[in-house]
């Protein structure tokens, strides 16, 4: 099982290379709520996310097993890489901040009941600590588990875990992470071509086609991008794996046929670091966007590079909506004094998660039909969902790059 997770950017296979965009949970004011099915479960909070003028935050600093905030009667275990590799340890700092920060909220809202005490475990970043840190989680009576960060940490944090009945929730997005009671708080490949695979098709394309880097991730998102066009009725009109942005010339040249053919309407290119070199690749050989339309994924969100590219100009991929991060990142800055990185609002979420009522206070705790109700939840970043199989669902945004940087086209949809 392999590592990767994204972060804004991404954390690879062989260490953080840069970032992921993805989640969070909670009604936010001023913002109507999305609604899976007949209703979905909000928090009962709305407002600002400011502690009380009498409360104090400290940023946390790396910390060894046992740090502990809130002070409800229900344990929780929060595994982050606080140590080890700098830059995962950076994204791990950040994540337990936004926990931090998120138990402020709870402790300052006079309609919310304080149900959960947070312990943070490191897991330095590696299986054995990812596996040690749920092994001593579980013995300090850890009714639900939050995280670990990678791939392969959830997986066999998930194991631990499960053996022990003990549910977790994961921030992979490696699809193959998950489990019954091992979940994935993530944006999945799957969600994202789903979503962008209907847009496209109810635009009148047809001719969609896909270009893959040949990663563990890649791989997760052709698979993705096959399976999820069957299920839209559409055929795709190709498929292109690559090793690297050397190689984008030769894919725009077996492709350029296709185009000028009008059998390619519509050209998936998810991998952020290879975009640009598309881009130019496309125009270069005069195809512009009224020819095909270029489809990105969740990955390019804040991507500077990707906004500054003349040819991405009407591209389009799909994000959970930038509302989530906005409405903290105030707070964030204010308390910790330094950005929130991309997975603030993930570990946000999930200590909200974590303290709803019927949830914590279930006998026996986050069982697996309060989990995976289909009606969903209510987010930070937007209404989610957890399946049966661990994995999640997201009603995502549709953004479309322009001079200056991405604006909202379509609103979050399943």
């Amino acid at each position: 099982m392999t590592g990767w997770t994204r972060t804004g950017h991404r954390l690879a296979q062989r260490g953080i290379t840069q970032a992921f965009a993805i989640v969070g949970l909670f009604v936010l004011s001023a913002c109507s709520p999305i609604h899976i099915a007949s209703r979905t479960i909000d928090f009962g909070f709305g407002g600002s996310s400011q502690p009380t003028a009498n409360q104090t935050m400290t940023p946390l600093t790396t910390a060894g097993p046992g740090q502990v905030f809130g002070r409800g009667p229900v344990q929780v275990a929060l595994l982050l890489p606080l140590t080890g590799n700098a830059g995962l340890a950076s994204v791990g700092q950040s994540m337990a901040n936004g926990s931090r920060l998120a138990m402020a909220f709870i402790e300052a809202n006079p309609n919310i009941a304080e149900n959960t005490t947070i312990t943070l475990r490191d897991t330095g970043g590696t299986v054995a600590g990812a596996t040690s840190a749920t092994q001593a989680a579980i013995a300090s009576g850890a009714k639900l588990i939050l995280g670990p960060l990678r791939g392969d940490s959830v997986t066999a944090a998930g194991a631990a875990a499960r053996a022990a009945g003990v549910p977790l929730i994961g921030f992979s997005n490696n699809p193959g992470a998950a489990g019954p009671g091992v979940y994935l708080l993530s944006v999945l490949p799957d969600m994202e071509m789903k979503r962008a695979l209907s847009y496209v098709k109810a635009k009148g394309r047809r001719g969609v086609a896909g270009a893959f880097p040949s990663s563990a991730y890649g791989q997760a998102l052709q698979t993705a991008f096959r399976q999820q066009a069957v299920q839209a009725g559409l055929s795709p009109s190709a498929v292109y794996t690559f090793s690297g942005a050397s190689e984008v010339s030769q894919v725009v040249s077996q492709a350029l046929p296709l185009i000028k053919k009008g059998l390619i309407d519509t050209l998936f290119i998810p991998d952020r670091a290879t975009a640009p070199a598309f881009g130019a690749q496309l125009a270069q050989a005069g195809v512009s966007p009224a020819d095909v339309q270029i489809v990105g994924s969740a990955d390019w969100e804040g991507d500077t590079t990707i906004a500054a590219t003349p040819s991405l100009s009407g591209a389009l991929y799909p994000a959970v909506d930038p509302a989530g991060m906005a409405a903290i990142r105030a707070d964030y800055q204010a308390r910790f004094n330094s950005q929130p990185h991309a997975l603030a609002t993930i570990a946000y979420t999930a200590t909200i998660l974590a303290n709803v009522n019927t949830l914590s206070l279930a006998n026996p705790p986050y069982n697996p039909m309060l989990m995976t109700t289909p009606t969903g939840f209510n987010g930070r970043d937007g209404v989610f969902r957890f399946l049966s199989n661990g994995r999640s669902e997201y009603a995502l945004a549709l953004m479309q790059v322009g001079a200056g940087g991405a604006s909202r086209l379509e609103g979050p949809k399943l």
